[in-house]
């Protein structure tokens, strides 16, 4: 596994490779940036939004956290990095479309589902306990629909559950609702399958994902 001594050695290389080659472009981000899609998506190390979609730099604007979930709107005090960034993407960034993409194998979505960290204090589970509790209901619906079944296909019903509970909580910010129903931004749901690398997109009329063409 790489460490940081080889992450400089690749740093190196962009500066060689990558970052001259693109000088002039650099140059443009150094001006500002203007992305037209905002990604949320999970922290988990296999999941890179700029990878999988092949973006180059300043092209999307990501948000990534555990489960790839969107806190429901509220002003109550606190830290609300998820809610700060969806604002400077909405209302400064003016971006068009905002894609939830969660993924197989989530580790935040299989502990939600378990009910492992529930008690667990911070620092020891708690934090993740906590910010995972976003998921509850969409725990009820899987479970209502598969019981306490807990295999891979439970999992990735839970997976994709939470995408939708993150699309339910975009809609609860009054700057994207009105944007939306104005048809000036798009919500899309997404999924994406390490196991194959297949990308999977949600039809909210149906609640079903399907490959992407």
């Amino acid at each position: 596994m790489i460490d940081f001594a080889e992450m400089l050695a690749g740093y190196r290389r962009f500066r060689e490779t990558g970052w001259a080659q693109q000088r002039e472009r650099w140059d443009e981000l150094n001006e500002g940036q203007s992305p037209r899609v905002m990604v949320i998506a999970c922290s988990d190390s296999r999941v890179d939004p700029a990878q999988i979609f092949d973006t180059s730099p300043g092209e999307i604007f990501v948000v990534r956290n555990v489960a790839a979930l969107v806190p429901p709107f509220e002003t109550t005090p606190g830290r609300h990095g998820v809610s700060a960034a969806l604002e400077f993407a909405v209302q400064v960034l003016k971006v068009g479309e905002i894609v939830v993409m969660g993924h197989g194998k989530c580790g935040g979505c299989k502990a939600a589902l378990s009910g492992d960290l529930k008690g667990a204090p911070p620092g020891e589970g708690g934090f993740i306990h906590n910010w995972i509790e976003l998921l509850d209901d969409a725990r009820e619906t899987v479970v209502d629909r598969y019981g306490e079944r807990r295999d891979r296909e439970v999992e990735r019903a839970m997976e994709q559950e939470g995408v939708k509970v993150s699309l339910a909580n975009l809609r609860s910010f009054p700057c994207v609702r009105e944007k939306e129903k104005a048809g000036e931004l798009r919500l899309i749901g997404s999924f994406f399958a390490i196991a194959d690398g297949q990308l999977h997109i949600l039809d909210e009329a149906s609640g079903a994902f399907s490959p992407a063409a």
